[in-house]
């Protein structure tokens, strides 16, 4: 992987959640946040597992002591390792363990991106696999009494899903690798 300037890394992942995330409304709750600015980007280049396990904690930690009017939501931008999503997957599975271990489930969830991700059951060049493909591998530090709060405010929260495998659908393999250059040249431009 190469080594990634801190100010490019967040520029483009933040191009992705208000194009791609917020724009094709692939998560409804994600406008407000970001409009509040009560998103926080950080930007992890260890290759070291365990410290980006130490780094997640050090961020719910965080959390837990921030209001959620100042900061509701981490993005965990990991660009040091896992460039393979089979690996990031595996990891995944550290992090959640971890979280459980701290005593922070039920209080705090993981949301995974990641450039290769892959559903369960899907082809890697399925189209719906684009509704979690983010520019770098991230890990989503989310509080659950906020997911609780945006979910009660939704008439059928269940659809979500469904509704964003058709959005990417109609965008199609070409609309997607536009947007994801849009990303790029917004970061770029400094968008």
């Amino acid at each position: 992987m190469t080594p990634a300037c801190p100010d490019t890394v967040i520029a483009e992942t933040r191009a992705w959640v208000r194009r791609a995330v917020i724009g094709l409304n692939l998560c409804p709750f994600a406008r407000a946040v970001d409009v509040k600015d009560r998103m926080r980007y950080i930007v992890s280049d260890s290759t070291d597992p365990a410290l980006i396990l130490e780094q997640m904690l050090a961020e719910f930690a965080l959390l837990a002591e921030t209001p959620a009017d100042e900061i509701e939501t981490t993005l965990l931008i990991l660009t040091g390792t896992f460039t393979d999503f089979l690996d990031f997957n595996d990891f995944l599975e550290q992090a959640e363990r971890r979280l459980r271990r701290a005593g922070l489930e039920g209080e705090f969830q993981i949301a995974s991106f990641h450039p290769a991700y892959q559903f369960a059951g899907t082809e890697p060049d399925d189209i719906g696999n684009a509704t979690n493909r983010s520019p770098w591998p991230t890990l989503h530090l989310l509080r659950e009494s906020s997911i609780d709060r945006a979910v009660a405010s939704m008439e059928n929260p269940d659809s979500i899903y469904e509704e964003n495998i058709g959005t990417m659908q109609r965008l199609g393999a070409e609309g997607w690798a536009a947007l994801r250059a849009q990303c790029r040249k917004d970061a770029e431009d400094g968008a």
